[in-house]
């Protein structure tokens, strides 16, 4: 079924992540001025079998063999790739990931002159030195220039090892010419300050909401992520000397850590607070999801203590401004 061509921002989601897309749908709503001018559309893993049944497939990623899990935390990216098909390619969308909320008016980036390119986003280097790469977490697409964009044909290229996951998620696969960039504020990785249009959550072991839930999602080298060291004391080259030898991580992370910015849980949480007050979840819902461990297990009493949810998006009350 197609969805009518208002302008729509589109949340790719798994079930494991699903508590923060309902609250990234409520922000872009309560944020804009104009709600109404616009349409938000939650793309839940689950309902695309066509994707699923590649559970278990190997793919290639970056030259190397990677096994597709359905229920890995970030399953759902090949999403990304389906609003155009949706959209009938006509008109405007947004994609952002589940761990992305509003503070400001995403009209904004709808309305946004394009200058001919058909997808605006930010650039990200992943390590020191390395090049920047398109970061699509936060895509602006204008779909009618992204006819090419077939999703089903897409994901069986990758499954059938004819495309790379990176070259496909980092756009390396379009014309350079078609692709122009955002300003980072559209997708804010763990900052939250007055330029902040879309805070993303992105570091995944300190997401505000999962805070002392047993960590289910280790890095690519397959154990969990180490503390930072403090200090250059001997003891502590001796704990990393005796790890490499024994293949265990001193002081190795086995559940999610609190968000180093406060702020940024607070942030949140109001978010929350404001969704169950107006019905876009219920307390049975968020007492099933904490029984999931999809969220922390205080929760309600975070809730219960956050500001009222109509102060929410004041960054004054979020300790800026």
């Amino acid at each position: 079924m197609l969805l009518a061509m208002k302008p729509t921002v589109f949340i790719h989601t798994n079930t494991k992540q699903l508590v923060g897309a309902k609250v990234s749908a409520y922000s872009l709503k309560q944020m804009s001025k104009n709600p109404e001018q616009f349409a938000v559309q939650v793309l839940n893993l689950d309902n695309y079998p066509s994707l699923l049944k590649y559970d278990g497939a190997r793919y290639l990623n970056k030259g190397s063999y990677r096994t597709w899990k359905a229920s890995d935390l970030q399953s759902f990216t090949l999403l990304r790739f389906l609003p155009p098909q949706l959209m009938n390619y006509e008109g405007r969308a947004v994609v952002i990931d589940p761990d992305i909320f509003a503070v400001s008016d995403i009209l904004e980036l709808l309305g946004r002159d394009m200058g001919g390119k058909a997808i605006l986003c930010c650039k990200e280097v992943r390590r020191k030195g390395s090049p920047a790469q398109n970061a699509t977490s936060v895509m602006l697409l204008d779909c009618g220039k992204l006819r090419h964009w077939r999703w089903e044909e897409l994901i069986e290229a990758l499954f059938a090892e004819e495309l790379d996951y990176q070259d496909l998620i980092t756009l390396s696969v379009e014309p350079e010419e078609s692709i122009g960039e955002l300003e980072e504020e559209w997708n804010h990785f763990d900052t939250l300050n007055e330029r902040t249009k879309l805070l993303h959550n992105t570091r995944i072991t300190t997401q505000p909401w999962r805070t002392g839930l047993p960590l289910d999602w280790v890095p690519r080298e397959g154990k969990p992520q180490p503390l930072p060291e403090v200090g250059l004391n001997p003891a502590s080259w001796i704990g990393r000397l005796k790890a490499a030898f024994t293949g265990q991580q001193r002081n190795a992370v086995t559940v999610y850590q609190p968000h180093p910015d406060s702020n940024q849980e607070r942030f949140f949480f109001r978010l929350l607070k404001g969704c169950l007050e107006e019905n876009v979840v219920t307390e049975s819902f968020i007492r099933s999801e904490m029984q999931k461990n999809h969220l922390r297990h205080d929760a309600l009493l975070k809730i219960s203590t956050a500001s009222n949810s109509a102060q929410v998006y004041s960054l004054e009350n979020a300790g800026y401004g």
